[in-house]
């Protein structure tokens, strides 16, 4: 068939899954259509038009550089096209936002028929990075159209000539009741769907509300667009798929983008504070605002400058539209466009002798109360190069180590080749393969096949599957007191301080090494006392909330929730001595509590340690072959220049915070578990046992997850030790293969092999529920990071807890008494042994015969 033939064919079979749109076209397929449009006679003229302007992703995609080529040669004259004449390939040439098209259009300045044309595409084009000094130089050189670009973009014409945000806008409101966490509007079991964003929109909401996509269409017969409305929005990971979700069924088409749109509008009680960046980066307009009066069917008026909302002609909602920026986010396409446009415009005043303009809202910046920094706002400062930064500042600090896994990469290359990107800005960007690692579908292992060049190629690291966790190998390449991000939620580094993202603004700090911030109000968590017998790090985890829930701080109930914690910095003090390991349990868990990000007070004892382990990690890797080179032998002389100095920034005394949560460690003298299905629904294991209504039988058991290490898994072993097979259903998952190597040269693996266990490989296996799953409505116990409904299997009941709990939970088949438990584990794990079940891998103390062993073991 025809390259005509089958597109018509693809096209009506997307049709016939859903109504969805065909897919955009390869680079093999664009350059068929290209030859199709060379023809002095060309065939189905206006479809293969149809095709060749809206049907090619922009950017740096491999199809926009045929595209690109073939339009620069019609301009240039080098081909003939008798549909598409010199002009009309100059404005599709200004379609396609920046990158492979920038090149031709300032060549187009030099052809006098088309020059005009060229520069008024070039003047809305924003992302043209280097390519700004060739139109300089041009204008230097005395051509008149290049000075007019540089005009235009130093009048920020780029931004004037877009349509402000409406004073007034109708809406019809799609209610989703209580909380919607982004695996109701991106489902896990789909993942591997999210790059197809009309295909992964059809999953949003099904487990959740009942014909949730016949539900929308009916509201859109009134004539308006939806506004997606809750009581708490956006919790959890996957914040980019799931905006893409709710944009693809509530926003507008982007001329010249296939299959991906803009706009839209959230409004919620409380937004997650990952989902509310991710909304602006995205340009959907978040807003904060009681939801109570409002029902799916209402017709609403959204008046974004006066901050209400009506109905029927009467105020039934008011708001503050924050951050202050928010209308020119919305005017640019997002907050994204809008700080790459300013660039430009800055850039092309200073190169004019101009001074800056003022044409945009600058940042509201707090008043300078005169008092000390935490720790966290040092860092940041550190970033920005400043002392400390105030808590509502608007900056950009350095992005020094960026992470990217496997199901939100496809998002974030994407991203990249829109951001017209062929190198990193950042200083370390690492692409891990964990979340798919177990069982791989074939899109899985086509991106397998295509990512780690992609990324390598622009400087970036790449893991292999199998390889392990994200987080257990990226906070190895972290530096102290740096800032980073993240493509998931729990990109939480223990030393230094990260804040995670979507993979909008993932794809802009990895091309830029910066990332725009509204610094958060920090909550100090201060431990004291004396750890009691028995306790364990993740019950101090958990001490937490439960701690909050008694100070009043946090409540479990969706409606009119108050969580103390939602969009601040967690701080963490007096536990100074932890290892870096421990210390990522803590920084782990504040994705669960929708904090910003999270610190971990340490001596410099514990990273001295950790950063000399992982510099003989970094070497062995280039060693073995992994990529990119420079870029790991860079981060580990970084390390080596830290260890030859090693000063930690330390808060000040008189340093404020929103909240202070003290937690007497002699208080904690069992253990406390999140129980079903809410990680803030925390209790002590007496209370959750004298609770009628809480399960206590338990069917299965998962170790694994970030929020485990080594020693974890050791302690599960040691108690399971000589016990045989247990009545739960126990499933192991170490996050990296170097805990995998060792715990199997240890004899780890037999004593797991005895008690029945099923041995996943080194990766999220359970964790994220697009994997495997545990069996449909089963109880479970899991060490896992979260329990939100239906994650790790339908109708799935989960506690979540320690290693140790999890183990004497498969021993028993139920949930111990705490008398049980402090009879079983101190009796396993006794003072004798407990240093060497909780010895942590340091690779610069074994050899080098076991070291290559322990990386190479997969």
């Amino acid at each position: 068939m025809s390259l005509l033939a089958d597109y018509k064919a693809h096209t009506q079979e997307r049709l016939n899954e859903g109504g969805l749109p065909p897919l955009a076209l390869t680079a093999e397929q664009t350059a068929e259509l290209v030859e199709l449009l060379k023809a002095d006679s060309v065939e189905e003229a206006e479809y293969c038009l149809e095709l060749f302007k809206n049907k090619v992703n922009p950017g740096v995609d491999d199809a926009a550089y045929v595209k690109a080529a073939f339009l620069n040669d019609v301009v240039q004259g080098n081909v003939s096209c008798s549909v598409i004449s010199k002009s009309e390939a100059v404005e599709i040439l200004g379609t396609m936002m920046g990158g492979f098209n920038v090149t031709p259009l300032i060549e187009a300045l030099k052809v006098e028929e088309v020059a005009e044309i060229a520069a008024t595409q070039l003047k809305n084009t924003i992302l043209v990075y280097d390519a700004f000094n060739d139109v300089k130089d041009l204008m230097d050189a005395g051509n008149a159209k290049a000075k007019e670009v540089i005009e235009s973009w130093a009048n920020a014409e780029w931004f004037t000539n877009k349509p402000a945000l409406e004073e007034e806008i109708k809406l019809t409101v799609y209610k989703i009741p209580g909380e919607t966490n982004t695996d109701d509007l991106s489902p896990a079991t789909v993942a591997f769907t999210r790059p197809d964003i009309p295909l992964h929109a059809t999953a949003m909401l099904q487990s959740r509300m009942e014909n949730p996509l016949e539900t929308m269409a009916s509201l859109k017969e009134k004539g308006n667009p939806l506004a997606y409305v809750g009581d708490v929005v956006g919790t959890g990971s996957s914040r980019k798929s799931g905006i893409n979700s709710v944009q693809w069924h509530m926003g507008r088409d982007i001329p010249g983008v296939p299959n991906k749109r803009t706009g839209g509008v959230v409004i919620g009680s409380i937004i997650a504070p990952i989902f509310f960046n991710t909304a602006e980066d995205s340009g959907c307009l978040p807003i904060e605002a009681p939801v109570d009066n409002l029902e799916t069917g209402d017709e609403i008026i959204v008046k974004p400058y006066e901050g209400v909302i009506t109905k029927n002609g009467e105020v039934v909602s008011e708001f503050k539209l924050a951050p202050n920026t928010l209308t020119d986010e919305m005017r640019a396409g997002g907050r994204i466009p809008l700080i790459i446009g300013k660039g430009l415009t800055a850039k092309a005043r200073e190169t004019l002798g101009l001074d800056a303009t003022d044409m945009f809202i600058a940042p509201a910046q707090p008043a300078d109360s005169g008092k000390g920094f935490s720790q966290a706002q040092k860092m940041v400062g550190r970033a920005c190069g400043i002392e400390g930064v105030r808590p509502g500042m608007y900056v950009e600090p350095i992005a020094t180590t960026v992470g990217s896994q496997d199901t939100t990469g496809p998002m974030t290359r994407d991203e990249i080749k829109e951001l017209a990107a062929l190198s990193f800005g950042a200083d370390m960007v690492m692409q891990s393969f964990c979340h798919t690692a177990a069982y791989p579908k074939p899109a899985d292992i086509k991106l397998r096949h295509t990512l780690p060049d992609f990324i390598n190629s622009r400087g970036g690291v790449t893991l292999k599957p199998g390889d392990g966790v994200i987080h257990s190998w990226l906070n190895r390449l972290c530096l102290p007191d740096t800032v980073g991000t993240g493509g998931d939620s729990h990109t939480r580094f223990p030393i230094g301080i990260s804040f995670p993202a979507g993979s909008g603004l993932i794809a802009f700090a990895g091309v830029t090494g910066m990332m725009p911030l509204t610094m958060p109000e920090s909550v100090l968590v201060r431990f004291k006392g004396e750890m009691q017998p028995g306790i364990t790090l993740r019950d101090l985890v958990n001490a937490i909330p439960y701690q909050a829930i008694q100070d009043g701080l946090l409540t479990v109930p969706k409606k009119n929730k108050k969580n103390v914690f939602a969009g601040t910095i967690i701080e963490i003090q007096g536990l100074p001595d932890l290892k870096v390991e421990q210390a990522f349990e803590l920084s782990d868990s504040a994705a669960e509590r929708s904090a910003a990000a999270c610190s971990v007070q340490l001596d410099k004892e514990p990273i001295i340690e950790y950063l000399s382990s992982n510099i003989a990690l970094i070497e062995k890797m280039i060693e073995e072959g992994y990529e990119d080179a420079r870029t790991l032998q860079r981060r580990a002389d970084k390390m080596k220049e830290w260890l030859a100095n090693p000063e930690l920034l330390q808060p000040d005394e008189d340093a404020e915070y929103k909240a202070v949560i003290e937690i007497d460690l002699n208080t904690i003298t069992e253990p406390i578990l999140a129980c079903p299905n809410d990680p803030d629904d925390v209790d002590t294991l007496s209370n959750i046992l004298a609770d009628d209504n809480r399960p206590t039988k338990i069917d299965e058991v998962f170790v694994g997850s970030c929020m485990t290490n080594i020693g974890l898994f050791r302690a599960l072993g040691e108690v399971l030790k000589g016990e045989g097979e247990v009545p739960s259903k126990l499933w192991v998952a170490p996050p990296t293969k170097m805990d995998e190597a060792q715990l199997t040269e240890e004899g780890y693996y037999a004593i797991f092999a005895a008690a029945g266990a099923r041995l996943e490989i080194p990766g999220c296996s359970l964790c994220m529920g697009n994997q495997a799953q545990v069996s449909e409505g089963s109880v479970v116990f899991s060490t896992s990071t979260r329990n939100f409904d239906n994650r790790l299997g339908k109708n799935s009941k989960v506690y979540l807890g320690s290693a140790e709990m999890a183990a004497v939970s498969a021993l028993l088949g139920r949930l111990p008494t705490k008398e049980e438990y402090m009879s079983i584990v101190p009796k396993k794990i006794t003072e004798e042994n407990k240093d060497g079940v909780y010895k942590y891998l340091n690779f610069h103390q074994v050899s080098t015969d076991h070291l290559t062993t322990l990386v190479t073991s997969r």
